[in-house]
């Protein structure tokens, strides 16, 4: 019988997750569409690999185990799985076509929303995922400048101007790579360094899971005005999540432009570039950026009931009070056991369970953990990603959970045995980094 939500005494059977992952092999290049939603990021063996269904804030595996997700689909599902608004929504837009030979009413009326709601939003660009729109206003500031260079920080997709400065950028000419440095997060003397005369945009995450300090985002809006480059906002994670008009309402800062996606139409494929019209008309006459599926109806649709429902509903209230129960739980119960080498952080709409590396290695602490919430049916990859969905219960089971989850963490450390525990491969690193690093440009 499959497992619940529940103190389960086994483990999931996950025979058809493995079965589909083998037919994957040789076939689709790591085996996933998505890095986060790949085995590398689940204790591979223990966690399942494969989703059939959600509702609300629960997913059934392909074998038939249920769990508190909280993940949300890597951050889409602002709203929960399935919301009935939604579905309805795209459904009735699905009777009438999803794509057309000319443009849709839709494409006006979200634009306007967007326009009523974010503060830099004078003008809007429709396409289909965060890259698209990021990438997009890369090229806006440079033709807007006349400059090349981009200094960034956070992610940004994987396009060749951001991936140039991973490891995995093989396939990007070195002309290409020359172009883009990173800054650190909360550190404006690393932003002022990497600024020279060729700097055309300024882009970052306003928020991660650390907050800014001494005026950070102020300091990095005012030394880009003073400088004439552009500023962007990556609110992917921020947008209608952080407030409805993401990080720039919240902390009372306008971007030049702004991109979004994600949590925008509750999992439906759809991103939005915003910017100050004088910065966007290139956009006119200079700058090509068009794509066939741009306007499509059924994501317009979506994403039109999902900000309706966040004005209605006071979303991002609730969201945050749910998201400060689990966090303020979870740090409450480490300092209950005596665990000073583990707490959540980050803003309520999203945080993060961190480890301290002085109990051993953070990526088989995380990995115990994982395995164990697995077990009680808790889907969970280190992140609270909050939606509306989740309820009061939700919260409680979860708290429950981690209370005989983390003491079981602490019996594992205190005896040195967390690796011999943990019951399949450990979660592996990815590449995301926000501090701690920077390179200039060259000529400096």
């Amino acid at each position: 019988m499959p497992n619940n939500i529940d103190f389960n005494q086994d483990y999931p059977v996950i025979d058809r997750s493995n079965e589909l992952y083998s037919r994957a092999q040789d076939l689709i290049p790591c085996g996933t569409q998505t890095l986060a939603k790949g085995p590398t990021q689940y204790v591979n063996g223990i966690a399942p690999k494969y989703l059939l269904k959600g509702q609300g804030s629960h997913v059934w595996d392909v074998d038939g185990n249920e769990y508190i997700d909280y993940n949300m689909g890597i951050g889409p599902l602002s709203l929960g799985y399935a919301h009935p608004l939604v579905d309805e929504a795209i459904r009735q837009q699905l009777a009438n076509g999803i794509t057309f030979s000319l443009m849709h009413p839709l494409e006006v009326e979200v634009a306007e929303l967007l326009h009523e709601i974010i503060p830099n939003a004078d003008s809007i660009r429709f396409s289909k995922s965060g890259a698209d729109v990021t990438s997009a206003a890369i090229r806006i500031a440079r033709a807007y400048t006349g400059k090349k260079k981009i200094l960034c920080c956070g992610y940004h997709g994987w396009h060749d101007w951001y991936v140039s400065t991973i490891a995995l950028s093989a396939g990007i000419p070195g002309s290409v790579k020359d172009l883009t440095y990173t800054f650190s997060y909360n550190d404006i003397d690393s932003l002022i360094r990497s600024i020279d005369d060729d700097v055309a945009a300024v882009i970052l995450e306003p928020v991660v899971f650390e907050a800014p300090v001494h005026n950070f985002l102020h300091q990095v809006a005012e030394t880009c005005h003073e400088r004439g480059i552009v500023l962007i906002f990556d609110e992917m994670w921020t947008g209608f999540r952080m407030a409805l008009g993401g990080a720039q309402e919240y902390f009372g800062i306008e971007a030049d432009l702004a991109t979004f996606s994600k949590a925008i139409a509750n999992g439906i494929p759809v991103s939005a570039l915003t910017g100050k019209s004088e910065i966007m008309q290139v956009l006119e006459d200079e700058v090509f950026f068009f794509t066939t599926f741009g306007g499509e109806a059924l994501s317009l649709a979506a994403a039109k009931a999902t900000i309706q429902i966040m004005k209605d509903k006071n979303v991002i209230s609730a969201i945050s009070t749910t998201g400060e129960i689990l966090k303020e739980g979870y740090n409450r119960i480490a300092r209950d056991l005596g665990l000073d080498y583990t707490k959540t952080v980050g803003y309520n709409f999203r945080t993060m369970v961190t480890f301290d590396g002085k109990a051993g290695n953070p990526l088989e602490l995380k990995s115990f953990v994982q395995q164990e919430l697995i077990k009680r049916g808790i889907l969970w990859s280190g992140m609270h990603n909050i939606s509306y969905a989740h309820s009061i219960d939700d919260i409680q089971y979860t708290l429950l959970a981690y209370k005989e989850v983390l003491s079981l963490l602490k019996e594992a450390v205190t005896s040195n045995t967390v690796f011999q525990k943990i019951r399949g491969i450990p979660v592996q690193p990815t590449f995301r980094k926000t501090s701690e690093f920077n390179t200039k440009p060259r000529n400096l």
